[in-house]
């Protein structure tokens, strides 16, 4: 919920009341079905004016100052009507087929694998490390001059038998 005309409203509601910001709170104590009802500072958060003061709220702390000030939520807050084009769930759909993430055609260097992968770069200085002692270089790995640089194809492909192996 978004608060009117920067809480003007709702201030005036609050005057006409009797109320300021630690009798409200209470009061929306009185007024909650689960007695909770919300603390000071959330309620000074959404009645101020200041620097910390909040355009927007919680659908149920709109209704609960609204109850305690026994007036319509409407006559105090916004309610934002608005669709996306997608989701923004940053969950991955469980009955969907996964995106692969888009493989470049060039080698990386080691921060970008460590952020293409989401591993550490010691993760990474790790498994070479373990591969080095087996005797084996680690797939995807290519020295140019002194640096590393890293096939992300080579790399997917290994983790990708190893994991299936284990």
């Amino acid at each position: 919920m978004r608060r009117l005309d920067k809480g003007a409203p709702l201030r005036a509601a609050m005057k006409a009341a009797g109320l300021d910001i630690p009798r409200l709170a209470a009061k929306t104590k009185d007024v909650d079905p689960e007695g909770e009802g919300l603390s000071r500072s959330l309620v000074g958060f959404i009645a101020g004016q200041g620097k910390t003061a909040r355009e927007e709220c919680s659908d149920r702390a709109a209704e609960l100052i609204a109850l305690a000030l026994n007036r319509e939520v409407e006559d105090l807050f916004l309610t934002p009507v608005f669709t996306l084009p997608e989701s923004t769930s940053t969950r991955r759909s469980q009955t969907g087929e996964r995106q692969k993430p888009e493989l470049p055609q060039r080698l990386m260097k080691q921060s970008e694998l460590s952020e293409f992968l989401r591993k550490s770069p010691s993760w990474i200085d790790k498994q070479i490390q373990e591969a080095r002692e087996r005797g084996e270089i680690w797939p995807g790995l290519i020295y140019v001059g002194t640096s590393r640089r890293f096939d992300p194809h080579a790399v997917l492909d290994a983790m990708r038998r190893q994991s299936t192996a284990a």
